[in-house]
């Protein structure tokens, strides 16, 4: 372990485990396939955020490892979208 400040080298960030059960809950409400949909769409369209988010939801749904900063990232994209209360395309569209 690294100093106090550090995560090991296969320590995961702690606020991945916050992370993983928001996924969870938005899976539970039956949410992952309008995401995956929406992902899939704007990734087509070269938006790289959505090539990112679109790759690691296809891992989770098939039971893939999924490092802990994409789950971060995956969680924290589609947070700030209902957050601000848009439909996930016009989101991720205006991220690119």
């Amino acid at each position: 372990m690294g100093t106090r400040g550090e995560l090991a080298v296969t320590e995961p960030h702690p606020a991945a485990f916050a992370a993983q059960k928001y996924l969870a809950d938005l899976a539970g409400q039956g949410k992952m396939f309008l995401w995956s949909e929406s992902f899939a769409s704007c990734a087509i369209e070269g938006n790289r955020l959505a090539e990112v988010c679109s790759e690691t939801l296809n891992r989770l749904l098939n039971s893939q490892p999924v490092s802990d900063r994409y789950i971060l990232g995956l969680a924290f994209t589609i947070m700030q979208a209902e957050l601000n209360d848009k439909k996930p395309k016009d989101h991720i569209e205006s991220e690119a």
